[in-house]
């Protein structure tokens, strides 16, 4: 199984909205959203599950990619590493899947899945990691593919 988290774009200040779900992606943010999203179509196969966070900057950082999407409350700001988890059937779902969501939830994914003595990883705004399940010698294993920023695309 592979496991993509994107982690939303460059978003307003909560005090220009007044509400963390409302939050809408900046100028940059959609230039980083954009730059990703052609990334990411290369990258991914045809057929992955692509997943999103139901707050407006993920919807808006996905909208980019331009494929179909599936909107999840379980992915939205202060959503647990083990919600993330249970809903991509994580190690045993077969093929790919995309999320786009939040710090620090996509961190601490990233932290427990790697065997991280931190608590989490720093996810950089609109940035990917690219994360894969497989078996060796009957042990199962996650490694890192890659990670991917906006700006150095």
């Amino acid at each position: 199984m592979d496991l993509i988290l994107w982690r939303h774009a460059e978003a307003v200040d909560l005090e220009l909205v007044g509400d963390d779900m409302a939050r809408y992606l900046t100028p940059r943010g959609e230039k980083q959203a954009a730059r990703m999203a052609a990334w990411l179509d290369r990258q991914m196969p045809s057929g992955a599950k692509v997943l999103s966070s139901t707050a407006i900057r993920a919807e808006q950082t996905v909208h980019a990619l331009g494929r179909k999407v599936k909107l999840s409350p379980a992915l939205a700001p202060l959503g647990t590493p083990e919600q993330l988890l249970e809903l991509v059937q994580w190690p045993d779902a077969k093929g790919c899947v995309l999320v786009v969501g939040h710090q620090p939830t996509l961190g601490q994914v990233i932290a427990k899945l790697l065997g991280l003595n931190a608590s989490e990883c720093a996810v950089k705004k609109g940035a990917v990691w690219w994360l894969r399940h497989r078996e060796r010698d009957g042990v199962g294993q996650t490694v890192l593919v890659t990670v991917q920023s906006p700006e150095l695309l």
